[in-house]
């Protein structure tokens, strides 16, 4: 079976004989090649390299507060280091060598297109919550134009929230009642059973997102050098300046010293391991095929190294995030005089009150407030720009009639737009619970599933050994670390990674068959602040769940039903390359252009199947 899984060399075929011309042509059989994809740019890894996690300054902050602050920085290293690692490097290495898509990809492994598609899926759901996220950035940026901010203590009707006793029954800071009442109109809202009307100036602001998002995908604006290196390092000037104000305020090192605290007891909670896990993804956007479907466009350059420069930098943002939002509520606790821990429950919204809240106390805070959320909403039209460019890649791979430029303008308008009336039951006045469910249902469980079939496929099926083979060819010059560090992901994707994988999906699938028994252990239900989820949402939350994982099964069924034979023939079948696939034969070196003209010579019995003949381009 070992030559069904050789999907990027024929067997019997070296790297030199795939990439040197041999004696004389050799006949190749006659194969449509497919439509070239018509965005395709020969970019460098710069276009990586400035990817920045948009969570990394929204939602680490929120679950490592969530999980007793410093404690929970361990578990997220080692996920990082033996998870999120290897995934990523697998995710960018697997897509810029076969120049795919998320879902076109698994041309190379039918069987497994339901990766693809789950991929899709996640990022859907991802996106449709996403820009609910940047339209809060909006509408604080909108308010950052009033004088004084309307979170400030400045602001006419604030002056009860700031006060520093603790003997008073209103335990809501100015930013925390701006949040709730001004912004999400929570105060208006029973739960699922009411969620109030739509918060209409939200409304507005999430259209004015999907608007933007909309004419970013359609003139393709990320690949601009001055957009590019304005996102990428815009952050941390504002974010170091939100440290350096945060350190001089009273209270500030308790909340430093609980950011760095180790309650050793919290590692044996399952949810500390989940939560760093789906950080991580978050994060690195493994398993929404935003990144991939960059990638997919990039020559040849060093992986490796792209992956150790993107990993490094997100994890360095979300240590600084943390200093910064942690410092705030150190002060805050000091006003209320009540111990970090209890100071907010504010959820996912951790970050709308924290950080507005060390803005007001800068001086100048009104032009402060309006570059910090100006960052906020454009790392985060960055994170969701390539999402939406890779659920469009996707589609138009599988649909080459979509390529024509009409076609694609009115399927990313059918798109976005549908994304934004289904986002408006987000902005209603009880949205948040919505996005909650969403946040916490739809993406853990399955973007475990996604990761572990995706490593298992690459590592059992096409081979460890071929595919850190494909990864030397890419880097080229390959200098001696790099080959030793590639037997430490060698490790990860035969063992460490798929085991740790298999704990958190097993883990999260033990709790959703707790939910869906209607066992009664109150550790399984979200809470948002003081509300409890009924059973029938947490339901309807394990369903989303399950909806992207059950599209790698179906895949599969759908792929040996297209094939024909006995059911040992299917399965032979269903893994092998399809026609379609191709790969470049000609190496990329710095500075050139890929070449995507390929001619390989088939090998044994299966030549109609497995040849990767024909000129295409990707």
């Amino acid at each position: 079976m070992g030559e069904w899984f050789n999907i990027f060399q024929m067997e019997g075929l070296s790297a030199e004989s795939t990439s040197q011309p041999g004696p004389g042509p050799l006949p190749q059989p006659d194969i449509p090649a497919p439509s070239p994809r018509q965005d395709t740019r020969a970019g460098n890894g710069n276009v990586l390299l400035s990817y920045l996690g948009f969570s990394s300054i929204w939602r680490f902050p929120y679950l490592c507060y969530r999980n007793g602050g410093g404690v929970f920085l361990i578990p997220y290293f080692i996920i990082l280091l033996v998870v999120g690692l290897p995934l990523l490097l697998m995710e960018l290495s697997l897509s810029q060598y076969g120049c795919e898509g998320p879902v076109a990809i698994w041309k190379s492994f039918p069987l497994l297109k339901g990766i693809g598609v789950a991929v899709l899926t996640m990022s859907s759901f991802v996106s449709l919550y996403y820009n609910v996220i940047i339209a809060w950035a909006l509408y604080y940026l909108g308010s950052s134009f009033l004088c004084p901010l309307p979170w400030s203590c400045d602001a006419p009707g604030n002056r009860a929230f700031c006060q520093n006793t603790s003997q008073s029954n209103n335990w809501f800071s100015a930013s925390e009642a701006f949040w709730n009442e001004q912004v999400l109109g929570l105060t208006h809202s029973f739960g699922f059973g009411d969620l109030g009307t739509v918060q209409w100036p939200l409304a507005l602001c999430l259209l004015t997102a999907w608007i933007v998002i909309f004419l970013c995908v359609l003139k393709d604006i990320r690949t601009s050098g001055k957009v590019m290196y304005f996102t990428a390092t815009f952050p941390y000037l504002v974010i170091l300046v939100l440290i350096i104000r945060g350190a001089t305020l009273d209270g500030s090192l308790d909340g430093i010293r609980f950011y760095l605290s180790s309650d050793w007891s919290r590692l044996r909670s399952a949810q500390a391991w989940i939560d760093a896990a789906s950080q991580v993804f978050y994060s690195l956007d493994i398993g929404f095929g935003g990144l991939l479907s960059m990638a997919s466009y990039t020559k040849f350059d060093n992986v490796i190294r792209e992956t150790l420069v993107i990993i490094i930098k997100n994890c360095f943002t979300s240590l600084l995030a943390g200093f910064a939002i942690f410092s705030v509520l150190g002060h805050v606790a000091w006003r209320r005089q009540v111990p970090v821990t209890v100071v907010d429950d504010s959820g996912l919204g951790l970050a709308f009150v924290a950080y507005p809240e060390a803005l007001s106390l800068m001086p100048g805070s009104q032009f402060w407030s309006i570059l910090f959320f100006l960052m906020f909403f454009t790392l985060g039209v960055d994170n969701l720009f390539e999402d939406i460019k890779g659920i469009i890649a996707a589609i138009v791979d599988e649909f080459p009639a979509l390529r024509d430029w009409k076609r694609k303008t009115a399927l990313l308008g059918a798109l976005c737009t549908s994304f934004y009336l289904l986002g408006l039951l987000l902005v209603t006045q009880g949205g948040i619970f919505w996005l909650t469910l969403i946040d916490t249902y739809s993406t853990g469980f399955g973007l475990a599933v996604i990761a572990l079939f995706m490593n298992l496929g690459i590592s059992f099926c096409y081979g460890v050994n071929q595919f850190c083979q494909d990864i030397r060819d890419m880097i080229c010059s390959c200098p001696p670390w790099w080959s030793r560090l590639l037997h430490y992901f060698r490790v990860c994707w035969t063992f460490l990674t798929p085991c740790l994988l298999l704990v958190s999906s097993t883990c999260l699938g033990l709790e959703f068959m707790v939910i869906l028994h209607f066992v009664d252990i109150n550790n399984v239900f979200l809470l948002n602040g003081i509300y409890k989820y009924p059973t029938w949402i947490t339901v309807l939350g394990v369903c989303m769940g399950l909806l992207v994982c059950l599209q790698i099964p179906v895949w599969a069924i759908v792929a040996l039903c297209s094939e024909s034979g006995t059911l040992r023939d299917r399965f032979r079948k269903a893994t092998q390359p399809l026609p379609s696939w191709r790969r470049p034969n000609t190496r990329d070196t710095a500075g050139d252009v890929i070449d995507m003209s390929v001619t390989s010579t088939p090998v044994g019995s299966e030549t109609a199947r497995l040849s990767h003949g024909s000129s295409s381009e990707v």
